[in-house]
């Protein structure tokens, strides 16, 4: 990666040539071997990080005035911080690959003349000369010391840069669900918004399971675009050729799953359940919670009312350790019901992708990335006034 930024940037060219220790991580720029005066007026080294805008898999650019400095304020030669620095203390998470770039502070200062960097070749060189100037003058330092970092380890699961999550400084939130295996049972309308919304999360591995074909009606209630050439097709056929190239870890099975498939699921830290059928969920709970695997179920009950669809969108999630008294709640139907307006598979697109938002908010919550204030295993949604009606509280310990 290294050589292919430097070969299609030529601002990052002209840095690696000129001598700057470049790096890269965690689709930030570094550059280490900053040398600035501390408050004795004393020889320090740091580390300038600036964010990546990625244009495409190569090609970058820089959209702000800003970076990030790890290392102490830097001072003048007559000891007094230097001036005109703006920002401020914060910090931003990089891999262990950069340990030693600790993010203390942002620094914000615009060329005067246009207002705006043309390239990351003026933005550091500019940063360079107002951090390092004193130090280079009384110690006759030098930033240029063409140390090379060329490969910095990566175990990004994205075929394209995620540059939004450096952007926002989320990736110590985004790491907390990198090691998750994720099963996806049933790819019908919510499963297939679950699957969309969890192919852009970047967690280690995603296993979907259905034995269904893809037909007009199922492209009116799933997302992405209607190609012809998908009909008759099986699910996970066009849905793995839609997101192959968008991530790694990725595998979509027709088959249909029960009680006799442990080894499908073998290794799977976390399930979603996303099917309309009453005896196929109840072998489905059976083979999770045999195996102790966390899951959330998610379901619909409609009907017409007054020549108007009305009813709930339901979330229950089943944490290993209480999984099987709330089985005893029946909480999810695990038989039939032949009236549910859902089986005419009506399109309610919005409601599948509601549906999913809730199971998919939910799990983030449980991994820490959204703040969870009154932690519960039910949720019910009514659709007529758009509230939850239902909300239980549960101690998991």
């Amino acid at each position: 990666m290294f050589q292919k930024l430097v070969s299609h940037n030529d601002d990052i060219r002209r840095l690696v040539e000129k001598g700057y220790a470049v790096a890269f991580d965690s689709n930030c720029l570094i550059i280490r071997d900053i040398p600035y005066l501390d408050t004795n007026r004393q020889e320090q080294f740091g580390a300038i990080v600036a964010k990546l805008v990625f244009v495409d898999q190569v090609k970058i650019i820089q959209d702000d005035h800003q970076i990030y400095f790890a290392g102490d304020v830097p001072h003048g030669l007559n000891g007094l911080p230097i001036p005109n620095l703006g920002g401020g203390q914060t910090t931003l998470t990089l891999t262990d690959a950069c340990a030693d770039v600790i993010v203390q502070r942002s620094f914000s200062n615009k060329p005067r003349a246009t207002g705006k960097f043309q390239d990351f070749f003026e933005k550091i060189e500019s940063y360079v000369s107002i951090i390092s100037g004193p130090a280079i003058e009384l110690f006759n330092s030098t930033p240029y010391t063409f140390t090379i970092v060329e490969e910095v380890a990566s175990d990004s699961v994205f075929k394209f840069h995620d540059t939004l999550t450096s952007r926002a400084e989320i990736i110590d939130l985004s790491s907390k669900v990198k090691d998750d295996i994720i099963a996806i049972i049933g790819l019908g309308g919510t499963g297939a918004y679950t699957l969309d919304f969890m192919v852009k999360t970047p967690v280690k591995e995603i296993r979907g399971f259905d034995s269904d074909y893809y037909h007009v009606h199922t492209a009116f209630r799933s997302p992405g675009e209607l190609n012809v050439d998908d009909l008759g097709k099986k699910k996970a056929e066009v849905y793995h050729s839609r997101y192959e190239n968008f991530r790694t870890g990725i595998t979509l099975t027709s088959k249909f799953i029960d009680t006799s498939c442990q080894d499908d699921l073998s290794g799977v830290t976390f399930a979603f359940v996303c099917v309309d059928n009453g005896t196929s969920r109840a072998g489905i709970f059976e083979l999770l919670t045999s195996m102790s695997i966390p899951f959330i179920d998610v379901g619909m009950g409609l009907n017409r009312n007054q020549s108007a669809i009305n009813g709930m969108l339901r979330m229950t999630y089943y944490p290993t350790v209480k999984a099987q008294g709330l089985l005893e709640k029946n909480l999810a139907p695990r038989t039939d019901n032949p009236d549910d307006i859902y089986k005419t598979n009506i399109q309610i697109s919005e409601l599948n992708a509601l549906n999913a938002c809730f199971a998919v908010i939910r799990f983030k919550q449980l991994r820490g990335f959204y703040h969870d204030e009154i932690t519960n295993y039910h949720q019910l949604f009514g659709i007529s006034d758009l509230k939850i009606v239902e909300s239980e509280e549960f101690d998991e310990d």
